[in-house]
């Protein structure tokens, strides 16, 4: 028996990266995951290597800031299980660039995926996660929620909104057996950071400030999302999980 054993985890960007760390493991603890990306081939392999092993999973090409994508996804959750037990809102982006030379268009994109999209599936999901009377919703955000770093001011914005928005969910939703909380990832080795940690002196400054002098690496935020995920944080609503090796503690 493991942690998530007889649950079905949806979770949005988890073709590759932190998404695909948290599949592989919430499928490895007995869930049947979702496995949700915009791109459907990198889905449909993960799903194919979760199913190799004997495990469930399905794969479902959706686009966070596209509301028929959600909409179809959800009524399949429904047709198929009829319920969410967990839901992980992971699908994230960047267009990095200087706030003064940030365009409506730049905006438009980083708001759409990493606001826009948590909100419609916290929203849309609410009634499959409500029937499952004990459901966890976790909420992706990032360290740069409470920090600035240059050209991430738009993505700083959308996951200060994301914390915030978490924090307004936990006490709408309690009510109906749902919990609500964050997972803010430090600087992790991925698609989303491989350009900007290829950079010397970026790379040796984000280190010089972590305390635990690495990056942190997918499974560390996986292991994070079980615990959410999982009745070992049973107790925890409205909070925020920070994994970022001590970057945020120190000056």
């Amino acid at each position: 028996m493991g942690r998530l054993s007889n649950k079905i985890a949806v979770v949005t960007g988890a073709g590759a990266g932190i998404g695909l760390a948290t599949v592989s493991l919430f499928a490895a603890e007995g869930a049947h995951v979702y496995i949700s990306d915009v791109n459907g081939e990198t889905a449909a392999a993960a799903a194919a290597a979760i199913v190799a092993k004997g495990q469930g999973a399905t794969a479902v090409t959706v686009d966070v800031s596209r509301g028929q994508d959600v909409t179809a996804l959800m009524r399949q959750v429904q047709a198929e299980h009829g319920r969410i037990d967990v839901l992980v809102n992971n699908a994230g982006l960047n267009v990095r660039t200087d706030f003064r030379h940030m365009t409506d268009a730049d905006w438009t994109k980083i708001r759409e995926v990493n606001l826009d999209g948590v909100v419609r599936l916290a929203r849309d999901g609410f009634e499959l996660m409500r029937l499952a009377k004990a459901a966890s919703l976790i909420n992706v955000a990032s360290v740069m929620g409470h920090k600035g770093l240059r050209q991430l001011a738009g993505y700083s914005a959308t996951k200060g909104a994301v914390l915030a928005l978490t924090r307004a969910l936990a006490v709408e939703y309690a009510p109906f057996g749902i919990r609500v909380n964050a997972l803010s990832p430090g600087f992790i080795e991925t698609a989303l950071t491989e350009r900007a940690l290829k950079n010397p002196a970026f790379h040796k400054g984000l280190i010089d400030r972590t305390l635990l002098k690495r990056f942190g690496t997918t499974e560390d935020i996986a292991k994070g999302a079980l615990f959410l995920a999982s009745d070992d944080s049973a107790y925890m609503t409205g909070a925020e999980l920070c994994i970022d090796g001590g970057m945020t503690a120190g000056l």
